[in-house]
């Protein structure tokens, strides 16, 4: 059985890709789409009461597969998950370009160039803009957006350029950002979301979830020889080593990113999880 997060299939519809390994009524190739709100829910089922599988960030792309009743069975393109999310998310216009990405936690969109007014939004790391000018006001440089907001220019970069290789110093950024059942954001995010999310802007392509990561996500090492970097595995949980003796996670026990001693995390969650059950170094 393919894994339904990662594989867009129902019995009525499948992605054609899938042609030949599932069952279905008919096969389509999908259509493109871009996220248009801040942060979108992809859920396995389209209820809104459904639990959140993980979100999707402002501009990234998708592929609908089907629409019904203001619910679109999507795939995300940075990762590849499946599910539902609600069709006023999604435009189908992608004329103009992404062209930077957002580098820091959390930022603002504001209606003009002038941090003074009101913002319009704010919007997570990682969120895609289509950009198209720049202007200063009071020797603050904003970039310009296709809606006609701004944001901070010293807040994004243009894509293909990373604000660092080392995501640990993206994780430290996220301390104290609340936790969140299947978040990605900086407004609230989980274990896999903080791993994946601060790995992905160094230019790395992790998957999503804790067990995607455990199963392959870099090379296998034993617990004696963790450092800065390497990712710990209990069951259902994953966190980022912060140097030799200090755990970086988004951990449900306080609910918020969190840096622990090690030890003292192992501790803690074997006395309900057991002890970790592997350890990875990613490439």
């Amino acid at each position: 059985m393919l894994d339904r997060r990662l594989h867009a299939f129902r019995p009525d519809l499948a992605d054609i890709s899938l042609k030949g390994r599932v069952e279905a009524e008919r096969f389509v190739a999908g259509e493109a789409a871009r996220i248009t709100q801040p942060v979108v829910g992809l859920r396995p089922k389209p209820e809104a009461g459904s639990g959140i599988d993980t979100e999707l960030l402002l501009g990234e792309t998708v592929r609908v597969f089907d629409t019904a009743k203001g619910w679109s069975y999507v795939q995300a393109d940075a990762d590849g998950y499946v599910g539902y999310v609600e069709e006023a998310c999604l435009t189908r216009n992608l004329t103009r370009p992404v062209t930077h990405h957002v580098v820091v936690p959390r930022t603002f969109a504001y209606p003009e160039a002038e941090l003074r007014r009101p913002p319009v939004r704010a919007v997570s790391l990682g969120s895609k803009l289509c950009v198209t000018g720049e202007a200063e006001t009071r020797g603050t440089r904003y970039l310009l957006l296709e809606d006609g907001t701004a944001v901070i220019a010293g807040h994004a970069l243009p894509l293909g350029q990373w604000p660092t290789q080392d995501p640990i110093e993206l994780a430290v950024r996220f301390l104290e950002t609340p936790y969140l059942w299947g978040g990605r954001s900086g407004f609230g995010i989980d274990c896999s979301g903080l791993v994946q999310l601060c790995h992905q802007m160094t230019g790395r392509k992790p998957p999503r979830d804790s067990d995607m990561q455990r199963d392959g996500y870099g090379e296998e090492i034993g617990v004696d020889a963790l450092r800065r970097g390497d990712l710990v595995f209990w069951k259902g949980h994953v966190g980022l080593m912060e140097d030799t003796e200090t755990l970086l996670h988004a951990s449900g026990h306080t609910m918020s990113v969190t840096r622990e001693r090690f030890q003292d995390a192992v501790a803690r969650i074997g006395y309900l999880y057991g002890p970790p059950t592997l350890c990875r170094r990613p490439a």
